[in-house]
């Protein structure tokens, strides 16, 4: 009998038939991490995610260990999608890129402007934002793309009114969005519907990383996303109460909350950071959808 190939699965389409939940990777530095995120991606495989993303922070040791790791993961059973940071590239070194991953049937990609590299050799660029790499994206094939969105505002955009006008421009181009992590479910439906407004409608889906720490309601903040007053006064005396683990369990507890909120209020699905760790994602994960997938009544 003749095999009859099939075309690789893009996620635009997943979403086109339903709810997606996703989680997100970033490539190992060390055989340790290599370790932690092997251990990591057999567990949370079983929960047959709809596609898993592969973070690229830019230089070419960091792009090929994210061609690597996709690459790996597109051969096996899961549904895999590329980060590209096009700040630093030239157009013809991103060409190839684009060009080497539809050669390995990954047709998934999120196109990202990036920061500009530290690295004096890597600043030389012909790309300037994000919608430079979705429209190279577009000439070169049959990507599904998606790109990043800032619930609160880019921390480079001047104000809130050009973030989602930027955001807008690069939507109705690409396929969908990916938010920055978040914790109150206003910041999504806010921004849902400031786009909504500018006549986009593309899916725009929730990054959801809970807090398990005190330590990291400081980090968090660091990274562009306060953690509200709210939530901090929850985990201090989560603290007061039984110490570090009792945080976890509060934060997972908010976290969990927060995604019954945003499927409650039309999510198009769930996009899980899990900074290489299994626990946290799979708690959350669980107390929404059960042991097998099916979301909870």
């Amino acid at each position: 009998m003749t095999s009859v190939a099939t075309s690789p699965v893009r996620i635009d389409q997943l979403l086109a038939a339903g709810h997606t939940r996703s989680f997100e990777f970033f490539p190992p530095k060390s055989d340790e991490e290599s370790a932690t995120l092997s251990a990591t991606l057999s567990d949370l495989e079983t929960l047959e995610p709809s596609f898993v993303s592969v973070t690229y922070r830019g230089g070419h040791e960091s792009r090929q260990r994210t061609f690597d790791l996709v690459t790996h993961i597109q051969r096996g059973r899961l549904i895999s999608m590329a980060h590209l940071i096009c700040v630093g590239h030239r157009r013809a070194e991103m060409r190839q890129i684009l060009e080497n991953y539809l050669a390995c049937d990954v047709v998934n990609v999120m196109a990202l402007g990036g920061d500009i590299p530290e690295d004096p050799d890597l600043v030389a660029s012909e790309f300037r934002y994000a919608l430079d790499l979705v429209e190279l994206a577009r000439d070169v094939g049959e990507f599904s793309i998606g790109v990043a969105a800032h619930p609160l505002g880019h921390p480079r955009s001047p104000d809130r009114r050009s973030d989602r006008r930027h955001l807008a421009e690069k939507l109705r181009l690409a396929d969908f969005a990916i938010t920055q992590f978040f914790f109150e479910l206003a910041d999504w439906t806010t921004l849902v519907q400031e786009l909504g407004e500018l006549d986009v409608t593309k899916p725009v889906l929730p990054g959801i990383m809970p807090v398990t720490t005190l330590a990291g309601v400081s980090r968090m903040a660091q990274m562009g996303a306060a953690v509200p007053a709210q939530l901090v006064a929850r985990l201090e005396t989560a603290h007061a109460a039984g110490g570090p683990a009792a945080v976890r369990a509060e934060g997972v507890r908010a976290a969990s909350e927060l995604c019954e909120q945003l499927l409650g209020a039309g999510a198009p699905g769930l996009h899980f950071y899990t900074l290489n760790r299994s626990t946290a994602t799979r708690e959350i994960h669980e107390s929404l959808f059960g042991p097998h997938g099916v979301r909870r009544p």
